[in-house]
């Protein structure tokens, strides 16, 4: 919830991780933090769900496990969502090539059946910064 929290127009990030490794459930938490109050789900079939905030703004969800390719991500309209709010995306190293190189990957790995290896790595002072808060905020180190 922290990281949607922090979240503001144009910002890309990025989830890589096996089937059930909690994509869907971070964008949950993420929605939820950035002050949505639509309900998150996974936009499998549909590919983008958008989340609305009470004061306006929408959060996009992309999900491109069903894209082929990265001409396909651009055809969606990508910068038109990130002019209109932040844009999260699943299987992300789907269609790397058509995301903007500054953005912040994260990496889930199981480790057990009810918890998660989370790799942050941040591309850009920006996601740099955004992650030196997020730590800060969570556990109260720089």
């Amino acid at each position: 919830m922290r990281l949607g929290s922090f979240l503001k127009n144009g910002d890309v990030i990025c989830l890589e991780g096996d089937l059930g490794s909690g994509k869907t459930t971070l964008v949950q938490g993420v929605a939820t933090g950035w002050g949505s109050l639509d309900q998150a789900s996974s936009p499998t079939f549909v590919l983008v769900n958008v989340y609305r905030h009470p004061q306006g703004g929408c959060l996009y969800h992309l999900d491109a496990y069903r894209l082929k390719d990265d001409r396909e991500a651009e055809d969606l309209d990508l910068e038109a969502m990130l002019e209109a709010g932040p844009l999260v995306i699943e299987w992300a190293e789907r269609i790397q090539k058509a995301l903007p190189d500054d953005n912040l990957w994260i990496r889930f790995s199981h480790v057990s059946i009810e918890q998660r290896d989370l790799v942050f790595r941040a591309q850009g002072d920006h996601y740099r910064n955004l992650v030196a808060l997020l730590r800060r905020h969570v556990y109260g180190v720089r």
